[in-house]
């Protein structure tokens, strides 16, 4: 029997887990990661405090491994899956220059409304927002790395020297992690991290020099970009402080494996064909559509990005980010106390037979896509003396399916076909009411896999790919099949469409 080693590297933390050769998780290890968040939206991480985060989560889950009785000479090979858009910037030396700066952080606010006003400097006539959705697929916003790394060259002057020495070197968290890992012997990233920079050409599949040079970033150090089922480096074990009873000192293993955690998450969940989709149902949504071999620009809201990629195949995507999901949920726990934990949801939904024309409106970060009105603010719509606690939750409920149908249907205008299977994973699919109301609203089957871990799943498999352990698609795809259950949608459900209708209209005032 052949093993992977998948790390998962997240913003809150890092699981790393082993999985067999049939898909299964037979040892895991945690640790969580400790973020800064400032008042004035800065969200940064300490770049070692990653590193040793993977470490220890490492350890812990070569410890649970071997506990159990195996032998890591039996593990073929390693796939890393992490938080995306998050960078680092180090020197020669691999001493970092700055904090890695988290892709949730808001610093780049006024630089990304310069660029798009044609205030920056160099800029285009009418900005940049066009060139940039040409050239990459993405839209120019605080979400993507490369408006962050001009606010630190306009506020470190001697970063900004660094630059012009051609000193700094560029990673996001993979490239990083590779870095440390390898010893600094490897400087590389795969296609899915180096796309979401705003500084790849999705269509080229290169770093883009027009770009680079425009926005005075020709002389930064770039890692080499690969497929993300590739040879990357080998992970020099012995660095792992283990027990002295451990069996690995000295071990290579092969990292075979480099992806963003939602491109991950779509390999994962079996996203293999064109018009199979994703959802993550986290505090957020990520919600991932492959559109095939080519990349498809949106013209109705969506992030055009590169899906997944092997050797010999590279499939691409639309993606809608939903800003609340869960984090709506928790705001409505522990800021309205109508219900003291999240379970309880379900049944308080159930209780009422519809939402009595109450909508919440989750914009407490604004509205991502298709709308991407990030100036909007939140609010409870069309409630009245007789309106309950109930309500409101389920209203809060509701908002999520409504919002994911408003990014499956501008993905179905753009692909000019139906969506043909969409799976869900993440925290919300234990909430019973939300998929039900989720399949019924979309008219499809939800698939579910048994596996919760679906980030970590895909890298093992991209990896697996790689190494061996697993044979080709088909074979994965014979492997998933044996771990998915399946929601069937009520094509009969009136209730969901006329609340649907009911939260266009409520979304189109708001924006009038």
């Amino acid at each position: 029997m052949k093993y992977i080693l998948s790390i998962d590297q997240g913003t809150s933390g890092t699981k790393s887990i082993i999985f067999d050769e049939e898909g299964n998780a037979v040892a895991k290890g945690h640790a969580d990661l400790h973020t800064n968040y400032f008042d004035n939206g800065f969200v940064e991480q300490d770049p070692e405090g990653i590193y040793q985060n993977v470490l220890d989560s490492v350890s812990f889950c070569l410890q649970d491994f071997q506990s159990k009785g195996f032998n890591t000479s039996e593990i073929a090979s390693c796939g890393i899956s992490n938080q995306r858009e998050t960078f680092v910037l180090w020197d020669s030396t691999g001493q970092t220059l700055a904090p890695a700066i988290v892709w949730a952080c808001k610093r780049s606010i006024e630089i990304c409304q310069k660029l798009i006003s044609d205030q920056y400097e160099n800029s285009p006539i009418g900005g940049w927002g066009a060139l940039i959705r040409q050239k990459t697929g993405l839209i120019i916003d605080p979400y993507f790395s490369a408006t962050k790394l001009l606010w630190l060259l306009e506020n470190d002057a001697n970063l900004k020297q660094k630059l012009e020495n051609r000193e700094v070197y560029f990673g996001t968290v993979d490239c990083w992690l590779l870095y440390k890992m390898t010893n600094g012997k490897s400087f590389k990233t795969d296609y899915t991290n180096a796309h979401r920079t705003l500084l790849f050409n999705i269509h080229t599949l290169q770093w883009d020099k027009d770009i680079l040079k425009l926005w005075g970033l020709e002389k930064l150090n770039l890692p080499e970009v690969y497929a993300s089922s590739s040879e990357f480096g080998d992970f020099e074990l012995d660095i792992i402080n283990l027990n002295r009873k451990s069996q690995i000192v000295n071990r290579i293993l092969p990292i075979t494996a480099m992806i963003g955690d939602s491109h991950a998450a779509t390999f994962g969940e079996g996203c293999f064909e064109t018009g199979t989709a994703k959802v993550t149902l986290g505090t957020g949504s990520s919600i991932m559509m492959n559109t095939g071999s080519k990349p498809i620009i949106s013209e109705h809201g969506m992030l055009s990005t590169i899906c997944w990629s092997t050797e010999n195949r590279i499939d691409f995507a639309l993606e809608g980010a939903i800003v609340a999901c869960g984090s709506t949920i928790e705001w409505i726990k522990n800021e309205l106390n109508l219900f003291k934990d999240v379970a309880e949801t379900e049944e308080m939904a159930l209780k009422i037979a519809d939402n009595a024309g109450v909508y919440l409106i989750p914009a407490f970060s604004g509205l991502g896509a298709p709308h991407w009105q990030m100036n909007r603010r939140a609010s409870i719509e069309g409630m009245t003396f007789g309106t309950s606690k109930n309500h409101i939750v389920r209203a809060a409920l509701e908002s999520i399916p409504y919002q994911i149908k408003d990014v499956i249907m501008a993905m179905n205008k753009d692909m000019g076909v139906d969506l043909k299977a969409i799976s869900v994973n993440g925290g919300l699919t234990r909430n019973g009411f939300v998929l039900h109301f989720l399949a019924d609203l979309l008219g499809v089957p939800l698939k579910k896999q048994q596996n919760p871990d679906v980030s970590a799943l895909g890298a093992a498999y991209l990896s697996g790919l790689k190494s061996g352990v697993y044979r080709d698609i088909e074979h994965l795809n014979e492997l998933n099949a044996r771990k998915i259950s399946s929601i069937s949608p009520n094509l009969t459900n009136q209730t969901v469409k006329t609340g649907y209708a009911g939260w266009l209209q409520k979304v189109k005032e708001i924006t009038q």
